[in-house]
């Protein structure tokens, strides 16, 4: 298989999971969920869906859940949506890229605003590294 084949049915796969989430999908345990990408392996035999949520760190872990949940039936439906013998193994991974480019263009802002404020800046850096981010 070539790879550009896998990165289109994988922007495809995108789209699908993206449109069964929003409509299909009536978990109660679902939050705002963005499916950011899909990195699908050459041989079209496994994928790692990516995808964002809005909420704090429960409903995010509430969230993936739900998704690991219904991974079955958004195979099931991807599968036939866009007509693929073999579909897929989806795993479902949390993005938190956009809430890390948001603290790091926080922490540049502050820089820009105080003129000398590297040590506050410093001592922000500090507290997100305390708590794991």
């Amino acid at each position: 298989m070539s790879r550009i084949r896998a990165q289109r049915v994988a922007e495809q796969m995108k789209k699908e999971i993206a449109e069964l989430i929003r409509t299909e999908l009536k978990d109660p345990g679902l939050g705002f969920i963005t499916v950011t990408r899909v990195e699908l392996t050459s041989d079209l035999q496994h994928a790692k869906v990516y995808a964002s949520v809005l909420g704090d760190r429960d409903a995010k872990v509430h969230t993936m859940d739900a998704l690991t949940r219904a991974a079955g039936f958004l195979r099931g439906e991807v599968s036939r949506r866009l007509r693929m013998r073999m579909t897929p193994d989806m795993v479902f991974k949390l993005d938190e890229s956009g809430e890390y480019s948001a603290h790091i263009e926080t922490v540049l802002r502050k820089i820009k605003s105080s003129g000398d404020g590297l040590s506050s800046v410093q001592e922000d850096v500090d507290e997100s590294a305390g708590r794991g981010e």
